[in-house]
């Protein structure tokens, strides 16, 4: 028997890239477009792209109640750049106003294209909690992370600041490793 998949979801954003990522790494996946797609992967990548419209089309396909019994029952989900919006508990008022609807399942505060818009792109060193090695860490129109709630483990800083987040099962992340060096971060 094989081992189960994990899944990307791939509605909107560069899903292909954490594919090529995993299948780097020696992992099968799936992408995921339905709610019944989701209950035969271990894990779940939600990538980045547009948080507004992942919001949409989440709840048109039918997909935010199965991500969050996925979630409940413990199996790992990592949210990368709009992924980490996804994720939160919280965004900040200008995002509301565009319609993005996160799914609540890191206590943190985000605000979209924290760092700037798309030509503030850039490419630099993340230090991740446990590991003496940097990794690369491409932030494209990131989001920055405002405020960590209580039990929310900081995972990885930028020059100190804070970029990655994990609670249980959950990890979001201000950046894409996928699309750096270091490939895939792993759930």
């Amino acid at each position: 028997m094989t081992e189960q998949p994990v899944g990307i979801l791939a509605l909107q954003g560069d899903f292909a890239l954490h594919a090529a990522a995993l299948v780097r790494q020696g992992e099968a996946y799936l992408y995921v477009r339905r709610p019944g797609e989701l209950a035969a992967c271990r894990g779940l990548v939600i990538p980045g792209g547009e948080s507004t419209t992942m919001t949409r089309l989440l709840d048109i396909v039918g997909l935010r109640q199965p991500i969050l019994d996925f979630a409940a029952a413990g199996k790992p989900i990592l949210g990368t750049c709009a992924g980490l919006i996804m994720l939160a508990t919280r965004v900040d008022e200008d995002e509301r106003r565009h319609g993005v609807k996160p799914l609540g399942l890191l206590d943190v505060l985000v605000r979209r294209n924290g760092y700037g818009r798309q030509v503030d792109s850039f490419v630099d060193e993340v230090a991740v909690a446990g590991r003496t090695e940097t990794m690369q860490g491409v932030f494209i129109r990131a989001p920055r992370i405002l405020e960590v709630g209580p039990g929310v483990e900081v995972v990885a800083t930028w020059r100190g600041e804070t970029v990655g987040v994990r609670r249980g099962n959950v990890t979001g992340l201000a950046f894409h490793p996928e699309a750096g060096e270091g490939g895939a971060w792993h759930l």
